[in-house]
């Protein structure tokens, strides 16, 4: 397959280009794990970025693409628990939906276990999907305590 790299880009490598001009531009870790997340197939787990795959060449670009996403997914990892929290709710304030809406669907539909690379050892896997349930449960606790208490009206 033909592959067309822009002027510039020739001294760069699919990684560095996927950072420079995608990864660097999401403001939250979680966001660039969603976002990476996104870009690999659910059937197949091939990872698909058509201009990255035109500029450096389909082999090149799934290789960056996972080692980014295994990248991201370690250093969310890394991160303490109360960073977690800071980056996951700015993550979820650039949502569209509101937050509520957001956290019940993704402890109903588990979501966020599509999120671990294939390459994540069992620990890692299970490290990340507790936090992950933690945080979501700890969110959905406070905007519901945040809501105003209904009180019945009197009846006269």
């Amino acid at each position: 397959m033909p592959r067309f790299k822009p002027k510039g880009a020739l001294e760069r490598t699919a990684a560095e280009d996927l950072w420079k001009h995608t990864l660097s531009r999401i403001p939250t870790i979680y966001g660039r794990l969603v976002y990476l997340t996104s870009l690999r197939d659910v059937n197949s787990g091939l990872y698909r970025h058509h201009g990255l795959s035109l500029a450096f060449g389909r082999d090149e670009s799934t290789k960056a693409l996972k080692e980014s996403h295994q990248r991201t997914f370690l250093e969310w990892l890394n991160l303490p628990l109360a960073e977690k929290n800071q980056d996951f709710m700015l993550y979820l304030d650039a949502l569209q939906e509101p937050r509520l809406l957001v956290v019940d669907h993704w402890l109903r539909s588990k979501l966020y276990k599509t999120q671990v690379p294939v390459s994540a050892r069992m620990v890692e896997r299970e490290l990340f999907n507790h936090e992950l349930e933690l945080l979501l449960q700890t969110i959905r606790n406070g905007l519901h305590a945040a809501e105003p208490i209904r009180v019945a009206s009197p009846l006269a």
